[in-house]
């Protein structure tokens, strides 16, 4: 639930370092920024002078009162038709000229938010890619797309409408009120005798809101990881036949986003009505007053007019203001959970100084120490289950350096063109190996070479283009069949694509399809069996050439007929390379150079198929266990020509 307790932290309504920070997303487009804030000061000084207008029009011609003095005198005609004409073209004028003021600032900020959008987007998701796997581990895919979804958004919002509407509402505020104290400072104390009630208003209106939107991202939140999970495990759940409890679950907090939303709406309702109702009695006691002092001669009726108008304009960028309040408010607490994701510092990353290594591919694990995650964390996650732990301690008894160990003291080598398959139960740390090979994660303790060089003084697109890997799970991308084999590499021509499907046998039927190469690949190639993504798999691996090539269970999802064409294939692929092969069916184990059993995460045993099977060690008991009863009559142990179908030994 980590993810769902952060989405409820909202923080300060204003923080300088996060602003600081914002703003310099907004520095290649200081041109358009200036142009926006030039415009917002001219509209505002547009919006205040209307009514001002409407003082000089009825003081000078209404009601001739000829002592008025107004700063338009000079320009204006002693005629009354002609004045007020005049007047009226003015106002006009400055009613279009607000107009191309607002369609100015409106569409240049709307133009740079949504550059800034882009330009964030793409570097949390650059940032996203460099990121180790363990960090992947720890952080839910819903929780990741909500960075990159809404809080982007909520941050476009503050850019285009919070901060811009922010600084319009304050110049109009301070625009008013200079105008309204120069005019009758008395009139101007009965107007703003209702703010101290305004001001209690917003402060509760602020307070349900506030409250109202952080349930609002909570539920937004859980929406998006339920919807995520559910989606994606659809099968299993018609599988199970459970639908109908996850639509309930959903319902319970579809509902739970609903009763905030109606909250809110509730808040708007009450608030907005409140301050009219406030507003037209601070213009009411104008009119009372303000109507006395008319009668008196103390101010003109033109005065009076204008202060009624203004009352009017006054109160709205207060209104607006407790709105933009929540606005800045949730763009802060975006901001703050889209930087921490910016700031985590990427684990695995390439060395200043970079070695190459030459050679063949000769791989060599020397006392190689992993673990996941510290005792203290595994200590911590089992609490959290209600479980207890058995704890496992580093050898040097250092409380600092306490690993819950994954592998221990592993050796071994891989001769450049051999084929080793590693083999084991359940959690023996098969393919902990292959991750700590592609540096997924970085080891605590000893050192994996290749060719005499440390993985870890490599360069890491170097070292992962010398691999290529085909998994148990094949992922396939939304595009084309030759678009999931070529995978954005350039330099892989249309040839080499079908040459690379011909050897993996899969052209036939990538040929058979009505677009052949060309044929759209849906997510996760959901139209395509679990074979022919497997084969597309294969072919991707193959496309790229690489120099060593890892099989992480590749077989232990296809069926018998495809499983013939994948020891063909493999016959081919393995042939000059260096080659990883986590067994899973009998036949690929036997085929090996040598075969590496794991255990509890150390290496027990090394040898050839017949030379573990002599031994009579871990090896021999897991043949029996799996495959004995599976060999044909009459055919001696080494000699299978048809797949088995062994036990998965999956990690």
């Amino acid at each position: 639930m980590a993810s769902i307790h952060e989405e409820e932290v909202l923080g300060k309504a204003y923080d300088s370092r996060l602003m600081k920070r914002l703003l310099t997303y907004l520095r290649p487009y200081r041109v358009q920024v200036v142009i926006a804030l030039v415009a917002i000061v001219l509209k505002a000084g547009a919006d205040v002078l209307g009514p001002y207008l409407t003082k000089v029009a009825i003081d000078k011609y209404l009601a001739n009162h000829t002592e008025s003095h107004s700063l338009l005198d000079r320009f204006l005609s002693s005629r009354p038709l002609t004045g007020i004409a005049q007047i009226a073209g003015i106002y006009v004028g400055i009613l279009l000229f607000s107009f191309l003021l607002e369609f100015t600032q409106t569409y240049v900020m709307q133009w740079t938010g949504q550059k800034v959008m882009f330009d964030l987007r793409s570097q949390i998701f650059r940032h996203l890619q460099g990121l180790h796997i363990g960090f992947f581990d720890k952080n839910p895919v819903g929780r990741l797309v909500t960075r990159v979804t809404s809080d982007v958004d909520a941050l476009n919002e503050m850019f285009t409408a919070g901060v811009v509407s922010i600084f319009e509402d304050i110049f109009v505020l301070l625009g008013i009120l200079v105008i309204m104290l120069n005019m009758s400072w008395r009139l101007a104390l009965i107007t703003f005798a209702v703010l101290p009630l305004i001001f209690y208003a917003t402060s509760i209106f602020r307070r349900k809101v506030r409250d109202s939107y952080r349930r609002i991202r909570v539920a937004i939140a859980r929406i998006n990881a339920y919807l995520q999970e559910h989606v994606t495990g659809i099968e299993v759940l018609q599988l199970f036949n459970r639908e109908k409890k996850a639509y309930e679950r959903f319902e319970k907090i579809n509902r739970t986003h609903m009763d905030a939303f109606k909250d809110a709406i509730m808040a708007h309702a009450v608030y907005y009505p409140v301050v009219e109702v406030l507003s037209a009695t601070a213009i009411a006691c104008v009119v009372w007053f303000g109507g006395g002092q008319v009668m008196k001669n103390m101010v003109t009726l033109g005065v009076l007019v204008a202060f009624m108008q203004y009352a009017q304009r006054f109160f709205r960028p207060i209104q607006d203001l407790s709105e933009k309040y929540n606005i800045l408010q949730s763009a802060m607490a975006s901001s703050e959970r889209v930087f921490k994701v910016l700031d985590t510092r990427a684990e695995i990353v390439s060395p200043t100084v970079a070695q190459a290594p030459h050679g063949r591919g000769r791989i060599e694990f020397e006392h190689v120490w992993f673990a996941y995650r510290t005792l203290a964390q595994a200590a911590e996650d089992a609490a959290s289950k209600g479980e207890k732990l058995k704890a496992i301690a580093a050898s040097n008894g250092d409380p600092a350096l306490e690993y819950d160990w994954v592998l221990r003291d592993v050796s071994f080598n891989i001769e450049p063109g051999e084929t080793v398959a590693i083999v084991g139960h359940t959690g023996a740390g098969k393919t902990t190996i292959i991750s700590l090979l592609l540096r997924f994660y970085d080891l605590q303790k000893g050192a994996i070479r290749i060719d005499g060089v440390d993985i870890r003084d490599m360069d890491l697109l170097d070292l992962r283009r010398r691999y290529g890997v085909v998994l148990q799970d094949p992922f396939l991308f939304s595009g084309t069949v030759a678009d999931n084999i070529r995978l954005g590499t350039r330099w892989i021509e249309d040839e080499m694509i079908e040459d690379a499907a011909e050897q993996v046998n899969v052209a036939d039927f990538i040929r058979s399809l009505p677009a052949g190469f060309a044929e759209e690949v849906r997510e996760r190639g959901s139209t395509l069996s679990t074979g022919q993504k497997q084969l597309i798999s294969f072919a991707r691996a193959l496309a790229h050439n690489p120099k060593i090539l890892i099989l992480d269970e590749a077989t232990s999802s296809v069926d018998t007929e495809t499983e013939f064409r994948v020891r063909d294939a493999l016959t081919r692929m393995v042939e000059g390379r260096t080659s990883i092969i986590i067994a899973h069916r009998l036949s690929t184990i036997q085929r090996a150079n040598k075969i590496i059993v794991m255990h509890k995460g150390k290496v027990r045993e090394v040898g050839s198929h017949q030379q573990l099977l002599a031994s009579r060690g871990i090896y021999w008991k897991l043949y029996q266990l799996q495959y004995k009863e599976q060999e044909p009559p009459g055919i001696p142990p080494g000699e299978l020509t048809a797949p088995s179908v062994g036990v998965s030994a999956d990690n």
